[in-house]
């Protein structure tokens, strides 16, 4: 992994890109031609948008704050009134900077190809942010077309998913391709300044780590089964409730925590038990994904991580990461980091707090801009692949190892997407989803 701290901003160096280029890089040698440069005669970064909800609109945000030319050109959703929210959206926050939203009517796209519209729209970087389950398809399409990548995580709800990412991340480096993932605590200055600490040996040998994101949960089911046109819309409207899309709370939002660990220890687990359920969120309209999970995670040398991540009202909330060492105890919550000496000293972060979700876009706009090696994907891929391990574990009661989950055929997206396709799971006749049930489910 590489850790990108803050960066200055400056003008990019850049090569043009030839018509031929641009009309035929299907067919040409991809590994022969130059990622660093921008489409057209100048500086500015063009940016396309896929996904227009909630973190997709914020994405955008960020990159049009970034210094220097930019501008979002194309934006792309299956829904219209996304595009339409997100849009209005933007053009309000910018409106003293009428050229940073500049989206001409063609470029509005809307179905299940508005990702490909997108991207072969013209644009220099493309921003992902549709629900994870389609994120490894979108990714491998903007790496054929040679465009930067900003990607939300988690990147992938399942090992084939897993394995596409880290196909097309082998193909992006060799593009010099820029790529920046949705894990932000990488560029948090509390986070940097306690791994720097842990780095240079304050922390002695990682004994065991434990992370938490236990909270009362997310946004309530936003469309009835009246409102939607049949089975593929009802679940994209409510896609948090669906495992083929969020990859469940474990990994669509315990993936922070979990990654966090990772960085600390400098790897990925071998292997994963633990147990979780639905106890709470039980209603039907909560789709498939369970409201609880604690895993034990295992790496390689025998260090153990902890995850426990809730969806509980009423209960005892954290969002936090811990490291236990031979010399001290780090702890983490996102703003503030700590260690506790065995000897009896102290550390706590001091310093400024520059919003981390804007910083992670400025290092990669500028990384792009002076042509700077960049790329988070491999790290992506595997701490959402860990996220999926877990989920394995739990899901089925069993211990599962890394390899064998890694190497899974289980895909949970639907074999065709469409409006009238049917995902592959699907309710009763009451309207109840299957739950996963230890000992029952089979995850390999």
């Amino acid at each position: 992994m590489t850790d990108h701290a803050p960066a200055s901003s400056s003008r990019r160096h850049f090569l043009q890109s030839s018509a031929a280029v641009a009309a035929g890089a299907g067919l040409l040698n991809l590994s022969a031609i130059s990622a660093n440069a921008y489409l057209g005669n100048d500086d500015t970064i063009k940016v396309g948008l896929v996904g227009c909800g909630g973190r997709g609109r914020g994405a955008a945000e960020q990159a049009l704050r970034t210094k220097g030319n930019v501008k979002l050109v194309a934006m792309g959703d299956v829904f219209p009134d996304h595009i339409k929210s997100a849009h209005d959206g933007l053009s309000s926050v910018f409106k003293s900077q009428p050229g940073r939203v500049d989206v001409a009517p063609e470029n509005l796209h809307v179905g299940f190809d508005a990702y490909q519209k997108v991207i072969d729209s013209g644009v220099d970087l493309v921003i992902l942010a549709s629900p994870p389950g389609f994120r490894p398809q979108h990714f491998a399409a903007a790496v054929k077309a040679k465009k930067h990548v900003f990607m939300e995580k988690p990147v992938a709800v399942d090992a084939v998913g897993v394995r596409t990412m880290l196909e097309a991340v082998e193909e992006s480096k060799k593009q010099n391709l820029k790529v920046g993932v949705g894990l932000q605590r990488h560029h948090q200055l509390p986070y940097l300044e306690a791994l720097k600490r842990l780095r240079d040996g304050e922390l002695g040998d990682i004994i065991a780590m434990r992370c938490y994101w236990n909270q009362a949960g997310v946004w309530d089911p936003r469309k009835t089964r009246e409102q939607c046109s049949g089975e593929m819309e009802y679940q994209l409207r409510n896609w948090y409730y669906y495992t083929w899309l969020s990859g469940d709370h474990i990994c669509e939002q315990h993936i922070h925590n979990i990654d966090v660990c990772n960085w600390w220890k400098g790897g990925y687990p071998v292997r994963a038990q633990g147990m979780g359920g639905r106890q709470i969120r039980t209603d039907k309209k909560y789709g498939e994904i369970y409201d609880h999970h604690a895993v034990e995670f295992e790496f390689d040398d025998g260090t153990r991580m902890f995850s426990y991540c809730r969806h509980q009202p009423n209960t005892w909330n954290s969002v936090s990461e811990h490291l236990s060492g031979s010399k001290g105890e780090l702890h983490c919550d996102g703003r503030n980091a700590s260690i506790a000496y065995r000897n009896g000293g102290q550390w706590k972060y001091s310093g400024p707090h520059p919003d981390p979700y804007q910083v992670e876009h400025d290092d990669l706009f500028t990384a792009i801009r002076e042509n700077k090696e960049y790329n988070e994907g491999a790290n992506g891929a595997m701490s959402s692949m860990t996220a999926v391990l877990g989920r394995m574990a739990t899901y089925s009661g069993k211990v599962v190892e890394m390899k064998d989950a890694l190497n899974s055929n289980i895909n949970l997206l639907p074999e065709k997407l469409a409006w009238d396709a049917m995902p592959k799971s699907l309710p009763n006749a009451e309207g109840a989803y299957m739950i996963a049930a230890p000992g029952v489910t089979k995850v390999l």
